[in-house]
């Protein structure tokens, strides 16, 4: 996911896709447990989405 595209968003679903992110990165690793998973380096990229998110959730609550 860029930047741009979690900079759109609302503050509300800046929240609704941390849960999902969150979510789907729980399923990921359950996955990689279970030896299912095809490419780990999605959990990477998971993180790294759930990060930008939190970012800029902390930027919005900077501007007030």
């Amino acid at each position: 996911m860029k930047i741009t595209e979690i900079r759109s968003l609302s503050k509300d679903e800046l929240l609704q896709k941390e849960k999902d992110l969150k979510k789907e990165l729980f399923n990921l690793r359950f996955r990689h447990k279970m030896g299912e998973l095809e490419n780990p380096v999605k959990i990477r990229d998971i993180r790294k989405d759930i990060a930008r998110v939190k970012t800029i959730t902390s930027e919005l609550k900077g501007r007030g």
